[in-house]
């Protein structure tokens, strides 16, 4: 069983965030990147337990310039079996999209794992647009999954409970919380990470229909405001008018 692995590379949760070029561009000078939590937690680490369950083959895939490789190889250490990279940059979720659709075709894979989203950009297109392209069943947001033969059955969260799917494979998922377990590389697996093959291929042409034009910043917080606690009708007046809470 051919399993694929989409993997991203984001900001790191504590990395000061700012732009370039009218605010056009993301500033990278000075951010530290990890591995898109949601790709390396769930999306990952599943494929990866169902290989040794079932056998087969993990491949970890990223769409992105060569500065990327130490994201990759992290997913090679954690327990991937290879790994490819797309030298390209990641200009639009379509794009994106189209690299894996047709890396997916041309090598006979069986499951498409991604995150639910990155924690970047929250777009999660990339999956949907990925199964559109490939003309396969689609999984959202999965939070539990058993495998048997070419079946499986897939819990999601709805809104008041669970929604449960079985599909055939191939097909294509969206790993969210609860989908495995976060694993830690260990040094056996950082060293065979060094030998593992990482592929650089060509990107294909993929017309982008939607790009950014800017950027914005969030509205800085407000500072905290102290009340005397005897000055109740202060503090009222402030949750009324101000917090709009009452």
């Amino acid at each position: 069983m051919n399993l694929l692995v989409c993997i991203s590379k984001t900001p790191e949760t504590t990395a000061k965030i700012s732009f370039t070029d009218g605010n056009s561009k993301f500033n990278q000078e000075g951010v530290q990147y990890i591995m898109n939590p949601y790709d390396e937690w769930y999306a990952l680490v599943r494929a990866i337990e169902l290989k040794e369950k079932h056998g087969g083959k993990v491949i970890a895939m990223n769409v992105g310039p060569a500065s990327n490789d130490i994201v990759i190889r992290k997913a090679l250490a954690i327990g991937a079996d290879e790994a490819v990279r797309v030298d390209a940059e990641a200009e639009s979720s379509m794009f994106v999209a189209k690299q894996i659709a047709n890396y997916a075709k041309e090598n006979a894979i069986d499951i498409v794992f991604c995150g639910k989203e990155t924690i970047d950009y929250n777009g999660s297109e990339v999956a949907s647009i990925t199964a559109e392209m490939l003309d396969l069943p689609f999984i959202s947001y999965a939070s539990k999954m058993d495998f048997d033969g070419s079946k499986a059955t897939i819990e999601r969260d709805i809104e008041g409970g669970v929604e449960v799917i079985q599909v055939e494979k191939p097909f294509v998922l969206s790993a969210a919380k609860g989908l495995a377990e976060q694993r830690i590389p260990n040094m056996k697996g950082i060293m065979m990470a060094k030998r593992k093959p990482l592929n650089v291929i060509s990107a294909v042409d993929q017309v982008s229909k939607a790009k950014i034009v800017s950027y914005t910043m969030p509205e800085g917080k407000q500072a905290v405001k102290m009340i005397d606690p005897e000055n109740m009708d202060e503090l009222v007046k402030l949750l009324h008018e101000e917090a709009k809470v009452i």
